[in-house]
């Protein structure tokens, strides 16, 4: 049964072909905080446009945002946006953008210590308000109120969420997504993917249309993800991978029943301490997290298999992992690959060094039933090595 839920989304989707052109009706009359990553608006033209759009605007900009954006590049545009007086921000860029323009939304008032906002989950009574310009669909990080933030000196990967950082419009055009690098585009469907599995692959609740709802999704990403990934630029497979991946994260998929996201805080670790793309750590730990639980997820891997991959033979067991399997030959064929040993080295040391920090956070009883233990993670990264 769907338990008892309160939701809301308040963000201005303005979604399709050229909606980049409508930017100025959504933005205020304020002084505005331009953010972006490393500079690929300024090679594929979307820099130029939204130049064009704001030139009666007052803005300042800033500029290196990175792919897992960094606590202490972020505090930089902190500064900047508190020197400037900022009224608004305009994050342009992947969900990395808009995770890195959410904090900065919530440090700029915030008083203390901003890292506590990660660390301690300290409250966020005041943020400035965003818009966002999403140019890599992957995270749905434009139509949800999370972020997840990195930092370089103590090699931490941490999430924060408020409902005072969703943006207040998010333009998807999917024109600006054309030039993409495969690698992006192949981490973002990934990412879409696990996104839906850790609210879906639990335990059976009777919620049968969150069920039908992440299946269909699952099912867009398999039909649409390689054509995207691998094949030229199309309008209209751009179009559903860019509303796919928003309608993976946007909140409608958890209201009422368990999730897991035990995938996405180990994952998190890989990142911190390896370096791997969020998608990649994602692709890696999927296969092994799932055969190790496989017990107390039997149900729904069974339902997985048969609605999403159509695997109809075998046993319950047999079934399961033949949609595990399935599902790691998908993310290969993206080209993520889907082995730790690809992308690092040191199994012991990383296995123990995440062990023990989640041991001293408290985090010792993660997913869905509290039984993804520091000891079953340790079992997990050598599955997956």
């Amino acid at each position: 049964m769907i338990a008892n839920f309160n939701y809301r989304n308040p963000v201005n989707i303005v979604f399709g072909e050229n909606t980049l052109d409508q930017l100025s009706s959504y933005l205020p009359k304020k002084k505005i905080l331009l953010v972006y990553g490393q500079g690929s608006i300024k090679k594929n033209g979307v820099y130029d446009r939204i130049l064009a759009i704001t030139s009666d605007l007052s803005m300042v900009e800033f500029a290196g945002i990175e792919a897992n954006p960094k606590f202490e590049t972020l505090m930089k545009a902190v500064e900047l946006g508190r020197k400037e007086k900022v009224e608004f921000i305009l994050a342009v860029g992947g969900g990395s953008v808009v995770d890195g323009a959410k904090f900065i939304a919530a440090a700029i008032p915030f008083e203390g210590d901003e890292w506590s906002i990660l660390k301690d989950n300290a409250k966020v009574t005041a943020a400035i308000p965003l818009g966002t310009v999403l140019t890599l669909p992957a995270t749905g990080s434009e139509m949800n109120s999370g972020a997840v933030i990195s930092r370089k000196s103590t090699n931490e990967k941490l999430y924060f969420g408020t409902p005072l950082c969703y943006p207040v419009f998010s333009i998807m055009d999917i024109t600006t997504i054309e030039s993409l690098p495969l690698r992006q585009k192949a981490n973002g469907v990934v990412d879409a993917f696990v996104h839906t599995t850790e609210q879906y692959m639990t335990y059976p609740v009777n919620a049968k249309l969150h069920d039908h709802f992440a299946e269909s999704i699952l099912k867009t990403l398999i039909e649409e993800g390689p054509r995207y990934v691998n094949g030229s630029f199309d309008k209209e497979v751009a179009s559903n991978i860019m509303f796919t991946a928003m309608m993976a994260l946007n909140g409608w998929l958890s209201t009422g029943v368990p999730t897991d996201w035990s995938i996405h805080s180990v994952g998190h670790e890989l990142t911190a301490f390896h370096g791997l793309d969020h998608g990649q750590s994602l692709a890696v730990l999927l296969p092994s997290m799932y055969k190790k639980m496989m017990p107390e997820k039997l149900e729904k891997l069974v339902q997985f298999a048969e609605r999403v991959w159509g695997v109809t033979e075998g046993s319950k067991e047999q079934k399961a992992l033949k949609a595990i399997e399935l599902t790691e030959a998908f993310f290969n064929k993206l080209g993520v690959n889907t082995r730790i040993s690809n992308y690092a080295d040191g199994l012991e040391t990383t296995k123990k060094a995440i062990s023990d920090r989640f041991k001293d956070r408290g985090w010792v009883k993660l997913g869905e039933n509290g039984s993804v233990t520091p000891e079953v993670i340790e079992d997990i990264l050598e599955m997956a090595w």
